[in-house]
């Protein structure tokens, strides 16, 4: 479900076609403002909408001031790129608290969390998986089930992946912010800033 960038040892979601161009073209500016790119989607087609989730480096949330900063970068990019004819729109979101799981670290950094999986490609005739997360090891994400096995799957064949939103997770993510999970604080916490400019990008 991950790949190393051929120019740079940035690691980005598994892509294919378009999507992976605008990955590899945007990624690397990303990780020079101290970003990452989580997961990406070209949805639409009269006016396509380039979807882009990234969180800091650190894997904390980013705040809506990040959202802008990095599209403003990352439409700068796609201008002179150029990968869409005509009008396409730009949105930028936070990975939020119970994220994506789209690469090999995201599994390693997670690790001790609950997550839910689906795979394109059954295991063992199964397709769906939940439990908490092991790691990564040799292209393949590690979680342990309920009844105590465990399951590797394909990163490859991961359709999706996404943490479970639970109380440790909470305090996990407000820790790594330097924020508190009580109070306000801890609403804010919970919150994935989000920008839509609205702007239709290279006609």
């Amino acid at each position: 479900m991950s790949q190393q960038n051929a120019s740079s040892d940035i690691e980005l979601p598994h892509l294919t076609g378009l999507e992976a161009r605008i990955a590899e073209r945007i990624a690397p500016t990303l990780a020079d403002l101290g970003y990452e790119l989580v997961r990406l989607s070209v949805l639409g087609r009269d006016t396509p909408t380039i979807q882009i989730m990234a969180d800091r480096a650190n894997g904390s949330l980013i705040s809506v001031e990040d959202c802008e900063q990095i599209s403003h970068a990352a439409g700068a990019i796609l201008d002179v790129d150029d990968p869409i004819p005509g009008a396409w729109m730009l949105e930028v979101s936070s990975a939020g608290i119970d994220r994506p799981l789209t690469r090999a670290k995201d599994w390693e950094r997670f690790a001790g969390h609950l997550a839910k999986a689906e795979l394109d490609v059954p295991l063992n005739g199964r397709r769906r998986f939940s439990g908490t997360v092991m790691g990564a090891r040799d292209g393949n994400a590690i979680i342990r089930l309920d009844d105590g096995t465990e399951a590797v799957l394909p990163l490859v064949d991961i359709r999706k992946a996404r943490l479970v939103l639970t109380d440790a997770l909470i305090e996990a993510s407000a820790a790594l912010a330097g924020v508190s999970s009580e109070g306000e604080d801890g609403e804010e916490a919970r919150q994935a800033p989000k920008l839509n400019p609205k702007k239709p990008g290279k006609k």
